[in-house]
C-alpha cells in the first residue's frame, strides 16, 4: 500500500504504525511483561482504528488497495483470533517454519517425478514436522512403521499418547 502512494500510502503508513503498536504490546505479554488481560484492553483501540482505516481504504482511490481492504475487512473477526485465543500467534511464523524444510528439499533435489514420489515426499514431510512439533523422535516412529509394515500391522499412530502429551504441556510450561 506505501509503494502504490497517495491516499494508499497514507493509509498504509497508518495501518504499519498500528501493526507496530500491537506487537510493542504482543512482545510483551510473549516475553511476560505485560498481563494477557490488559493486553486485551489495548488491543480495543489497536482493532478500532485498524478497522476504521481499512473501512476508509475502501475508497480510497487505489484499486488494489481498495480490494485488499475490502478482503482484510471479509476476515476481520479471524484477524484477532490471537488477542482472544491464547497459544494463537499474531504471524504464520510457526507454520513457515514447519514448511521450509520441504521448500528447501524441493530446491536442493528438483522434486519428484512421478505422482507417487510427490505423495510420498508429502507424507514424509508431514510426518516429520508433525513429529518435530510433538518433541517426538522421527527415527525411532520410521523405524516403529518400517517395523510394523513387515508384520503387515498399521503404522504407529501420529497422535501422541497421553505420557506423551503430558510432556508436552509441561515443556510448554
Amino acid at each position: 500500500m506505501i509503494e502504490r502512494g497517495g491516499r494508499s500510502a497514507e493509509l498504509g503508513e497508518a495501518l504499519q504504525a498500528q501493526a507496530q503498536r500491537m506487537f510493542h504490546w504482543w512482545h510483551r505479554v510473549r516475553d511476560g511483561t505485560l498481563k494477557r488481560s490488559s493486553f486485551r484492553v489495548y488491543m480495543i483501540l489497536i482493532r478500532h482504528e485498524v478497522e476504521r482505516l481499512l473501512e476508509a481504504g475502501q475508497t480510497c482511490g487505489v484499486p488494489q488497495t481498495e480490494g485488499v481492504c475490502r478482503e482484510l475487512l471479509k476476515l476481520r473477526e479471524a484477524l484477532w483470533t490471537f488477542v482472544r485465543v491464547e497459544g494463537v500467534e499474531p504471524t504464520n511464523n510457526a507454520a513457515e517454519r514447519a514448511i521450509r524444510p520441504g521448500v528447501l528439499w524441493r530446491k536442493g533435489s528438483f522434486g519428484t517425478h512421478s505422482p507417487n514420489g510427490s505423495r510420498f515426499v508429502e507424507a514424509m514431510m508431514t510426518v516429520v514436522a508433525t513429529l518435530k512439533q510433538q518433541q517426538r523422535n522421527v527415527l525411532d516412529y520410521l523405524t516403529a512403521a518400517c517395523a510394523a509394515a513387515l508384520r503387515g500391522d498399521s503404522a504407529p499412530s501420529l497422535i501422541p499418547t497421553g505420557a506423551e502429551l503430558r510432556k508436552l504441556m509441561r515443556a510448554a510450561a
